[in-house]
């Protein structure tokens, strides 16, 4: 078979034309430090970091899901510590009210007193919220959970028979922990006599009725307990969501190195293959220069 000069010249170009696309292709992932710059670099591999980029932004959602959760969670907790704390030392006051022989009218009246400042400070923790959402009014769309000065819930859900809405937060693509507890759940149901009704009877009663203090003082043990009983579910449901963001972490890191593992260059195996496509390609143009005689003088000599 007869090679003209002319396929012999478009074969020595096509083959340059190869190496120099291979030596760009080599620049461009030292460039950009990716082994993949266009889905024609490796489909394959595409595919598979594309599903890891969408399993990360995924994981990414439910951090700052966790994140959220764990400062309505904290919050939640610290209220209801403060106003358990609150709650005990009315406990005492009203056991000291009991003490007919002991009190006059005057400490009657002071316990009184102490008694009410106790009850605003308790609605004004009922009423703590987090980027302005009530953490005990359930879904409610307004600013507090409880009225400032009657006591009566504002919220929405859980009183006067009213379904409890719970705010959940997911954290993983499986499970989903609820961040919320309503007043009613917490203090008692309105309808029926909650915290901030029974803590006022005792102000009241503390001063015109000192043998009523008796069941005022049961019903105070019976919202102590359900206060106790609210901040241990709130316990439980921290630690599912401290044990979730964990396992977040965990699979954050995992999807990070992956997609590290498919799209990064390996820095050392690629200044390698540049500098032996580069050789190669010197050595080719010498060869290229050689075999190809472009004029009738380089024939004659």
């Amino acid at each position: 078979m007869r090679i003209t000069q002319r396929s012999l010249a478009v074969t020595s170009l096509q083959g340059l034309n190869r190496n120099m696309e291979a030596i760009a292709k080599l620049q461009a992932q030292l460039t950009s430090g990716k082994t993949i710059n266009k889905p024609s670099d490796d489909p394959t591999g595409t595919n598979a970091a594309m599903q890891t980029r969408q399993e990360l932004a995924g994981a990414t959602q439910y951090a700052r899901n966790i994140t959220d959760g764990i400062g309505m969670l904290d919050a939640t907790d610290s209220a209801l510590q403060n106003m358990i704390k609150q709650v005990q030392n009315v406990r005492a006051l009203t056991v000291k009210g009991l003490n007919d022989g002991v009190n006059s009218e005057a400490s009657r009246v002071a316990i009184a007193t102490e008694v009410s400042g106790i009850r605003e400070s308790l609605l004004g923790l009922a009423n703590t919220s987090v980027q302005g959402t009530p953490i005990f009014g359930g879904v409610t769309s307004g600013s507090t959970a409880y009225d400032a000065s009657t006591g009566a819930y504002t919220g929405f859900g859980g009183a006067g028979g009213m379904p409890v809405v719970p705010v959940n937060r997911q954290v993983s693509d499986s499970d989903a922990v609820r961040i919320d507890i309503t007043g009613p759940e917490a203090f008692g149901d309105p309808a029926a006599g909650d915290l901030f009704a029974v803590v006022q009877a005792i102000a009241t009663d503390v001063v015109s009725d000192p043998a009523a203090l008796a069941g005022h003082l049961e019903d105070l043990d019976v919202a102590l307990d359900r206060m106790l009983a609210a901040a241990a579910d709130i316990g439980t449901r921290t630690n599912r969501i401290e044990t979730a963001q964990q396992v977040n972490k965990d699979l954050q890191l995992s999807l990070t190195s992956r997609s590290a593992a498919i799209e990064n260059v390996d820095l050392a195996k690629t200044i390698m293959n540049l500098q032996m496509q580069q050789t190669g390609y010197e050595a080719a143009l010498g060869a290229t220069a050689k075999a190809l005689q472009p004029t009738l003088l380089d024939f004659l000599r």
